[in-house]
């Protein structure tokens, strides 16, 4: 089971991450595509990493508008798991 990181951990973490921001006991990136048909194309390759890393964010869609949220439900809040799909994220959004 992964452990939950401090505030601190937490907070260095994301430093390496880019616009993801710290939401109660996750953190979170809204992304904007030009239309419905990128934001789902963009979540469907979210799906296929998440299906890899057996690791699964939370997903809100509004038309073009793309919100994710990480946490580790069992670990009670984030984990080095958490950044790390976060960091392949920011790679499929560059």
């Amino acid at each position: 089971m992964e452990t939950k990181l401090d505030r601190q951990q937490v907070t260095e973490g994301m430093q390496k991450l880019n616009k993801w921001s710290l939401q109660n006991d996750q953190i979170e990136r809204l992304l904007t595509f030009n239309n419905f048909t990128d934001a789902m194309k963009f979540v469907n390759k979210v799906a296929e990493i998440a299906e890899q890393e057996a690791h699964h964010p939370d997903i809100r869609i509004v038309y073009n508008r793309v919100t994710l949220g990480l946490s580790t439900h069992d670990a009670g809040g984030i984990t080095q798991k958490d950044l790390q799909m976060a960091r392949r994220i920011d790679s499929l959004a560059a």
